[in-house]
């Protein structure tokens, strides 16, 4: 199959049972969907080739022969080789280099499941954050690195031990990959991967970095024992990730993000139907499907919003704490299951057990894991109110006829919202769309200058707006912004949104002009967006420069996953 074929070795007859053997397995690998070998113009340095691995879900079959299922745990250790001048490192508890060999050691003395084995080389140095942490990254971006995490990285550690008990891993070590790394973050123990596109948004910095320090405890020693439930993994990593934000920033903070979020997740929901059998918690795998392809909003925030209906069962969120590290402690180095969970809870507290709450009509646990559709029950997000409401009222004002738009102006200064703030603003307007023409333009003029010198979170999202709204005074903005970005995040909801409507013929010219400085996967990615319903279009000039379009054949095959109206943005792909 597209996902590789079983290795089946035959053991000697004379062998004992619990009689410990030894396999060796020869083998070569080159290109797989586990491995991602970038040319030096792919790097921020433009110096050196670079590599890194990205195992989850079922990639890392294609790395080293191994057991691709997170029910096996497994230490491992390994050997590896690389030219002078390139950095190696791996998800591992203990390294050593040999240089006059050029070799490098790893040792992973926990057992992981097999898709947290993780590599990265290239052109890395590194910087001390704190005393368990430092941060590697091109010798361009170290500087910008070491502002950001320098000092908070064990802050944030600190608010997570006194919550779910001792981080068990010894160091946090934080990796910054180029923009062709294809999500977000990723969790590997030791040594978190994150893109480096994410560096300018300072609010999603935080809460992407926190969320892998979540998963420390909540996927990485306590992991989902079949991908039908990550949401084990997800949803408590979610949860334990707010707990930290209300300890470090604040519950309003903790709510305006989460707002942001569960907004997605409706989103989602208008787009999918509630009858999706992928917003189940519990998901049926069929066979031959990627289970990364039911990674969605539901296994985070359904997850998280079931998580949070636990904790409030208990009363005061910190008994609920004391109930997780308990869960931890007992289950830690193995893979469970979601009655693992729902059993432990129901066991630590006898007294719920009693009142039978795991059968109160509409919220039976029951329900929660294998109903299709919304949350049967979402937190109170009052504490967040000073931030969401500034939020609600300027998206009424610009959206109520008719229009008052020097009302509508005056009312926010966006230079002084939180990121989450704006994203939330722009995300609401991006569900209106398309807008009435006059609200569009009116927007425009007021906020447009403002939001080019803001991160490419926002930024991303004001020119979703432009697109969907055919709004042609600003489309240079559009393909400024594609002209430099390289990442997956911040390219593919814009193809989309420009191929979904009247524009393709200017995707398709933006595409000519980049495509050289994409990832191949990724450039085949967007051509396949390009190529559905392919007809000739009216070009739109949109610069005062113009460049030859070089020529480009675009491929037959069109992508099955991709779908204009469900883009990247709704979808939180740290894993």
């Amino acid at each position: 199959t597209d996902y590789g074929s079983s290795l089946t070795v035959s053991l000697p007859a004379a062998l004992q049972p619990h009689q410990p053997f030894q396999i060796i397995v020869r083998y070569t690998t080159a290109d797989g969907p586990a491995i991602w070998w970038l040319d030096p113009e792919l790097t921020y340095g433009n110096a050196k080739p670079f590599v890194f691995t990205q195992g989850h879900s079922v990639c890392n079959r294609s790395f080293f022969p191994c057991f691709d299922t997170p029910a096996v745990k497994c230490t491992y250790s390994a050997t590896v080789k690389a030219p002078a001048g390139i950095q190696v490192l791996m998800s591992a508890t203990q390294s050593t280099y040999l240089e006059e060999e050029g070799v490098y050691q790893f040792y992973m003395e926990y057992p992981v499941p097999a898709y947290l084995v993780a590599l990265v080389a290239g052109d890395l140095i590194h910087a001390d954050i704190g005393p368990r942490s430092r941060v590697w990254a091109e010798p361009c971006l170290l500087p910008t690195a070491i502002s950001k995490l320098s000092g908070i990285v064990e802050r944030w550690l600190t608010a997570a031990e006194s919550l779910y008990g001792p981080y068990i891993w010894g160091r946090y070590d934080i990796v910054f990959l180029p923009p062709s790394f294809p999500i977000v973050a990723m969790e590997n123990p030791c040594l978190t991967f994150i893109i480096s596109s994410i560096l300018e948004s300072d609010e999603f910095l935080i809460i992407d970095v926190i969320h892998e320090v979540a998963h420390s405890w909540f996927g990485n020693a306590v992991t989902n024992a079949t991908w039908e439930e990550m949401w084990l993994s997800e949803g408590l990593a979610t949860y334990a990730q707010r707990r930290i934000t209300t300890e470090t920033y604040g519950a309003a903070f903790t709510c305006l993000e989460t707002a942001f979020r569960l907004d997605a997740l409706h989103r989602q929901m208008k787009l999918l139907g509630e009858d999706n059998p992928v917003s189940k918690l519990q998901v049926k795998l069929e066979p031959g499907v990627n289970p990364s392809n039911l990674m969605n909003l539901f296994t985070y925030e359904k997850g998280y919003c079931f998580v949070y209906y636990l904790s409030q069962l208990c009363g005061d969120p910190r008994h609920f704490d004391s109930f997780l590290r308990a869960y931890i402690e007992k289950y830690k180095f193995t893979s469970v299951v979601a009655q693992d969970l729902l059993d432990s809870f129901l066991n630590f507290f006898p007294e719920l057990k009693e009142q039978c709450v795991e059968s109160k009509a509409g919220l039976e646990f029951e329900r929660w894991l294998n109903a299709t559709g919304p949350p049967l029950a979402e937190p109170d997000l009052s504490q967040g109110s000073s931030l969401t409401r500034p939020v609600e009222t300027l998206f009424k004002l610009w959206t109520t006829e008719p229009l008052d738009s020097v009302a509508a102006a005056s009312s926010a200064d966006l230079t002084k919202w939180r990121t989450f703030q704006t994203v939330l603003f722009l995300d609401r307007l991006l569900d209106g769309s398309p807008l009435p023409h006059e609200v569009i333009k009116k927007l425009s003029e007021c906020y447009s200058s403002q939001l080019d010198s803001m991160n490419a979170e926002i930024r991303i999202r004001w020119l979703q707006i432009v697109v969907r709204n055919d709004y042609y005074p600003d489309l240079y903005k559009v393909r400024r912004f594609l002209e430099n970005q390289m990442s997956r995040m911040y390219t593919i909801p814009l193809y989309e949104d420009l191929c979904t409507g009247t524009l393709k013929s200017f995707a398709l010219e933006i595409f000519c002009q980049t495509q050289n400085q994409l990832h191949p996967n990724l450039r085949k990615t967007i051509q396949q967006i390009l190529s559905q319903g392919l007809t000739p279009l009216p070009a739109i000039n949109t610069t005062a420069v113009t460049t030859d379009t070089p020529a480009m054949v675009l491929e037959d095959k069109v992508s099955e996953a991709t779908n204009g109206a469900i883009s990247l943005r709704d979808v939180n792909v740290s894993a």
